[in-house]
């Protein structure tokens, strides 16, 4: 047994001689395979080398990335223009001068009428921005006979001194009667003059307290301006819907940057507390307000002639409108520019899609039916363009009947004429049948024969244009106009403003260029100025600059290079630049990390030699 150990030890030695030069072998072909090691100079290099890309990247391409992209957004008043959205930079008024003229009178009678029927005004007067101003004629300040006389000028001198800068808006003349029984008012339907008729025993002596004749001329008074009132109320009272008319989705649901109180609205700091109209009459001016045409700088109105025959051969339209239609057009000029077009067409019938005309025995015409009336225009057939220009079209129609289907009414209501909304009038012209001519008619139609139409037509634009139906005085109507044309372009403008202010608070990345500073600008300065012509009575240059600040409301809002980044989201950014800043940024940033773990691992064996 103690031979066999040592051969069991030779082996395992064999065993062990023979592995220990394999292992030896494997190192030294592992050592072999190892990169020399890194020089000083080389690992500086590499170093520099990536310092330099990065310092050019944040230096030169970081600074030149961000000028470029950068989205300039010009400083914009916003606190001023949330005061206009709001109603609180303006409260418009209105101050109605109204001159007193007593011919006949003595001046100091006149005075004493003056004085009660202002106080009887004070007295009735519930709407707080309508301030009727009564003063003694030119004819009575101007006149200098006496000592008295100029104690009467020197009481009218304030209703003088406000008369230079403010417009005239009636002319009330007084003429005592005498065989008159109660007083009594006459409008002149073609200028601002109401005469007022009346027994002299009307006008009380001094000592008396009661002025009958002062309290029937307060009460025409607000006769005369009531659906104006009514009309000022109800624009200030539907603004509130108008204000988000130019909101984007984009900024929907955001907060404003001066909400009102609880308690006030931009309505009720606009009227002032006054009372809202009755639903009755807010029923009657939106029916009003859904006819009219909205408001433009320019109307193009297109007067056609349609006959399903082959008369007339001509018609006189243009002496007929400069007679009739152009004395209208000239007074609205102050309100909007108008261009008139004229066309003919003959073997033009009405649609087909309606049934024919049914003969009346009894009246001895032949009708429509109102619901036909819609399908009237025979749209396929008839050449009757939308639009002329940038402004909209005002279309009137006329339509002479066939003769053997002539005259044509609408059977409801025997009229011939009747509106559509918001796009022009239609007037059946009904002429003298052939039989009561003796067999002849004149080869057109003279400018007589189109008066009646003519005339439908001024009622119906001034219908478009928004003008009250009363009082019955042209010149008064577009008088009423102005002041409501004005209140709107005010209430428009700051619900523009209202509405970029929201934009530029919600969409920070929006972009704003200079022009749309300028625009607001424009516009906060001339709505200031159409509020202090208010103020003064100066309503023509309140319009004027109205209208100046909604063409540069609009114009701010609806900025091209503003509106094209409304919609422009953050994605399209990532998209645009991530496939050209990924393979570049990728082995700029391994390169940097590679490096600073080079260094960390050099520090950390550096740190555990002893």
């Amino acid at each position: 047994m103690g031979e066999v150990t040592p051969i069991q030890d030779l082996t395992s030695k064999t065993e062990g001689s023979q592995t220990h030069p394999t292992t030896i072998a494997k190192a030294a072909t592992t050592a072999s395979k190892q990169p020399p090691p890194e020089s000083g100079e080389s690992i500086r290099v590499r170093q520099l080398v990536i310092l330099s890309f990065w310092a050019v990247i944040l230096f030169l391409g970081l600074p030149t990335w961000l000028w470029t992209t950068s989205i300039y957004r010009a400083r914009l008043p916003l606190h001023e223009m949330m005061d206009w959205a709001e109603g609180r930079a303006c409260k418009p008024t209105f101050p109605l001068q109204i001159a007193v003229e007593g011919p006949l009178l003595q001046d100091t009678d006149v005075l004493r009428i003056v004085q009660a029927t202002q106080h009887a005004l004070d007295d009735q007067n519930d709407f707080s921005l309508h301030h009727l101003r009564l003063r003694m004629g030119s004819s009575h300040v101007q006149s200098n006979a006496s000592q008295h006389q100029r104690n009467i000028e020197e009481s009218n001198r304030s209703f003088k001194d406000i008369s230079e800068t403010q417009e005239k808006a009636l002319t009330i003349t007084l003429v005592p009667q005498n065989g008159l029984t109660a007083a009594q008012a006459e409008l002149h339907t073609q200028s601002t003059s109401l005469d007022i008729l009346y027994p002299p025993h009307l006008v009380p002596p001094t000592s008396s307290t009661s002025f009958p004749l002062a309290t029937f001329i307060a009460g025409q008074l607000q006769i005369l301006f009531a659906e104006e009132q009514a009309l000022i109320t109800h624009a200030l009272t539907a603004n509130p819907a108008s204000i988000n008319s130019h909101q984007p989705a984009a900024a929907s649901g955001q907060a404003s940057l001066a909400p009102n109180s609880p308690a006030t609205s931009p309505t009720d700091q606009r009227l002032g507390h006054t009372l809202a109209p009755t639903s009755e009459n807010t029923a009657r001016l939106v029916s009003r307000t859904t006819r009219a045409l909205k408001y433009a700088p320019t109307y193009h109105v297109t007067i056609s002639l349609f006959s399903p025959t082959a008369w007339p051969s001509y018609w006189d339209i243009e002496l007929a409108i400069s007679e009739y239609l152009a004395p209208l057009l000239h007074s609205a000029s102050v309100i909007s520019n108008f261009t008139v077009d004229t066309q003919t067409q003959l073997y033009a019938r009405f649609s087909q899609s309606i049934r024919e005309p049914e003969y009346d025995a009894g009246r001895n015409v032949w009708t429509l039916r109102k619901e036909d009336l819609s399908g009237f225009i025979n749209a396929a057939e008839w050449p009757l363009s939308p639009s002329i220009g940038a402004g909209p079209t005002v279309n009137f129609i006329i339509y002479v009947p066939d003769p053997f289907t002539s005259p044509l009414v609408i059977k409801e209501s025997q009229a011939n004429s009747w509106i559509i909304p918001q796009w022009g009038g239609v007037v059946i012209l009904n002429l003298p049948s052939i039989a009561r001519l003796n067999g002849k008619r004149a080869a057109g139609l003279s400018k007589d024969d189109i008066q009646p139409a003519l005339l439908v037509f001024s009622h119906q634009l001034l219908s478009f244009l928004g003008a009250p139906q009363s009082p019955s005085s042209i010149p008064l109507q577009i008088q009423t106009l102005t002041r409501v044309r004005t209140v709107s372009l005010i209430l428009s403008a700051s619900a523009t403003m209202g509405s970029l202010a929201r934009l530029t608070v919600a969409l920070p990345s929006i972009a704003i260029p200079e022009t749309v500073s300028t625009a607001v600008d424009a516009t906060l300065e001339h709505l200031g100025r159409t509020c202090n012509a208010l103020k003064d009575g100066r309503f023509t240059a309140a319009l004027k600059n109205a209208k100046t600040a909604e063409t540069a409301a609009e114009r701010g809002f609806f900025e091209k290079s503003m509106v094209g980044q409304v919609y422009f989201p953050d994605e399209h950014k990532v998209a645009v630049y991530l496939p050209l800043l990924g393979p570049v940024g990728v082995p700029l940033i391994m390169s940097a990390l590679k490096e600073i773990k080079r260094l960390w691992t050099t520090r950390r064996s550096n740190d555990q030699k002893p």
